[in-house]
């Protein structure tokens, strides 16, 4: 018995130091993370400072405007766009700041946030402080932001993939049909591309017309701006890409693409050089997430001006980090319009669609707002289509960048059926019993009866025709001429101006002073909205079951890694 109450009492204080053992890692980790988050602390710049940027993560409009993975927290968040575009500003005038590295391993932006980001280098670059870039390689997207630079190092090992702009598309129909997976697809709008992976084998002759259009006018855009920043051609850079003529570093020396070969140590000392330190000096350098902590705010004013951030794919509900809910926004733009100090509203849209019931929402509140006398201008980043358009084409102005892809004005709707699937690979059979023919409901285990797929093509063109009495109402068109412009096609800013389908090409910038001109505000202040938890509260809402649909995602996120963007794209479709 002595022996027994030895075992019980050991076990009871290997528990007990287990959990005071847990207790002090527990908050050792998320002190750690608290400190890293919410310390507070003045972020203090070193004379002859470099401020370095990287791009090879995923860039939002919003900063931490992303979900978060579990436990891998990045200490210094994700910086958004706008805060970006505005540390290079500020970084401008900063006596501590003498030039700007372009760390180039990566960049995971479109090429309209993409063109915002150079805008501010190229306008940082008027000060006479110096640009960097370096990259080991360069791809297309990378030298595209180098191009600004004075100065455009890489390895000698490296090279610049210049080979023009190019789309490849996977088709899955062969492979459903070995499947006997049925696709029963109904659609509006011959351009509406979405569902061609799933019916087609190739691209139909509309959206190879469409894709290649579009292509050319990023393309054009993408070698007038590195053209201007290289002092050299449009064609003459279409013409290496055409011929592939930079094949590895000496090929890019030799046509200008870039200027110097140098290794890591090289590229310290032309920093070196360049801030004026000696050899052995160590160069302070501090990151943009870091140099954004130290963006002033101004609460000067009482009248605001709310810049409300739509970005990611438009979903039923309140949504998770990263998307756009339906009834979150509608409920924000509620309370915004009902604001006397919210002067305007600016509504940035980055997205390219998803659901029209929560499109639907969001437009009703904008147009609300709009009806009691607040003007709501649209911004449109590197996509506003589709769903994106939808929200937006009610605005008193819209706004985008030439190179944005807009429009999409069109609908679909995709249910696979298993039937066949079930019953000759799996050996499975459903039978039903019924009390109407259409109680047991639309399922994934029988193929829809013709009756059926009536009512399904009928639903899917009165959206389609709610669409285009939307776009209507608010660019002012008839029926008609949106028709002629929608059925599902893209377009850039540029064509879309052209269309009527944008009133200005321009930044959020634009967008911003526009509604204070129509608002009539000479002194306002900036407010962004949905306002953005630090990830450590992100985490502990998450953990307190507070944000489910962020936790779900960060874990199918960590399980499914890539795949995760394949689960995305069967969400949408349903």
């Amino acid at each position: 018995m002595s022996d027994f109450f030895k075992f019980v009492f050991a076990s009871c204080l290997g528990v007990l130091l287990a959990s005071i053992a847990g207790f002090f890692i527990f908050s050792a980790v998320i002190g750690g993370m608290a400190s890293s988050f919410g310390s507070g602390e003045e972020v203090k710049v070193k004379a002859n400072s470099v401020l370095r940027l990287t791009f090879n993560k995923a860039v939002p409009e919003l900063t931490n405007n992303v979900a978060q993975n579990g436990f891998a927290f990045d200490t210094d968040g994700v910086v958004g766009l706008h805060d970006i575009t505005k540390s290079i500003e500020q970084a401008k005038e900063d006596d501590n700041i003498k030039g700007i590295l372009l760390d180039l391993e990566g960049i995971a932006m479109g090429q309209a946030t993409a063109s915002v980001v150079r805008d501010a280098l190229v306008d940082f670059k008027e000060s006479g402080k110096f640009i960097i870039a370096n990259a080991k390689y360069y791809t297309q997207g990378t030298y595209y932001m180098a191009s600004v630079a004075d100065s455009i190092l890489m390895n000698p090992m490296g090279g610049v993939d210049f080979r023009g702009f190019g789309a490849e598309i996977p088709f899955f129909k062969n492979m459903l049909d070995r499947l006997e997976v049925k696709m029963q697809i109904y659609y509006a709008g011959q351009f509406k591309s979405a569902t061609e992976p799933f019916r087609l084998e190739k691209m139909s002759e509309q959206n190879r017309l469409q894709v290649k259009e579009y292509l050319e006018g990023l393309y054009n855009i993408y070698l007038e701006d590195v053209a201007k920043s290289r002092n050299t051609t449009p064609a003459k850079l279409r013409s290496i890409a055409n011929n592939y003529e930079s094949k590895n570093a000496e090929d890019a020396i030799r046509l200008g693409l870039v200027d110097k070969l140098a290794y890591k140590d090289e590229v310290l000392d032309v920093l070196r050089n360049k801030t004026g330190l000696d050899e052995d000096d160590k160069i302070p350098t501090i990151s943009i997430a870091k140099y954004s902590k130290k963006l002033k705010k101004n609460y000067k004013s009482k009248d605001k001006i709310a810049v409300v951030i739509a970005e990611g794919t438009i979903v039923d509900g309140m949504g998770a980090s990263g998307s756009i809910g339906g009834d979150k926004y509608g409920k924000l733009i509620r309370k915004l319009r009902n604001d006397d100090k919210v002067k305007a509203i600016v509504l940035r849209v980055n997205s390219g669609g998803g659901s029209a019931l929560a499109s639907e929402i969001m437009w009703r509140e904008l147009l609300l707002a709009k009806e009691e006398g607040k003007p709501v201008i649209v911004s449109m980043g590197d996509y506003a289509a589709s769903g994106g358009y939808y929200i937006a084409c009610m605005a008193d102005t819209i706004v985008a960048e030439p190179n944005t892809i807009t429009g999409s004005i069109g609908v679909f709707s995709m249910i696979p059926s298993l039937e066949k699937t079930m019953k000759n690979k799996v050996g499975v059979t459903f039978d039903t019993v019924k009390t109407t023919r259409h109680s047991i409901g639309i399922g994934l285990f029988r193929d829809i009866s013709e009756e059926e797929g009536k009512i399904l093509q009928q639903s899917t063109n009165e959206i389609y025709e709610t669409f285009l009495k939307r776009v209507a109402d608010g660019r002012d068109m008839s029926r008609d001429e949106v028709h002629a412009i929608a059925q599902g096609r893209v377009w850039t800013g540029t064509k879309g101006k052209e269309i009527g389908l944008v009133d200005v090409l321009g930044g959020l910038d634009t967008a911003i002073e526009i509604a204070a001109d129509k608002a009539g505000l000479e002194s306002y202040r900036l407010a962004q909205y949905p306002k953005i938890k630090e990830p450590l509260q992100q985490f502990l809402d998450e953990l307190q079951g507070k944000d489910k649909a962020s936790i779900q995602q960060a874990l199918m996120k960590s399980e499914m890694g890539e795949a995760y963007e394949y689960y995305e794209m069967a969400k949408e479709l349903k």
